[in-house]
């Protein structure tokens, strides 16, 4: 199973690898523009496999540049608030 299949799997992923890479002293905003690298990628090159990546492909591909570095980062603070809430 990947873990694009369920998009409770996806953010778990993601708190990992923002975890590590906090651990390793990578500044806020170099998460933020690798968040967007990794956005881009996924736009461009990964089906979408559920409603949520669906939604946020959609919401990607009609924003600006500035609009999808605020979607980067908004899912930064996403997987940041809720790896704080467990």
């Amino acid at each position: 199973m990947s873990v694009l299949d369920n998009f409770e799997t996806w953010k778990e992923f993601l708190a990992n690898k923002l975890n590590q890479a906090q651990a390793q002293g990578m500044s806020q905003e170099t998460i933020t523009n690798v968040a967007h690298e990794v956005g881009d990628y996924l736009s461009q090159s990964v089906e979408a496999k559920n409603e949520e990546e669906a939604v946020l492909r959609e919401l990607w591909n009609a924003a600006s540049e500035d609009e999808q570095q605020a979607l980067a980062s908004a899912m930064v603070k996403l997987v940041q608030n809720e790896g704080n809430s467990q």
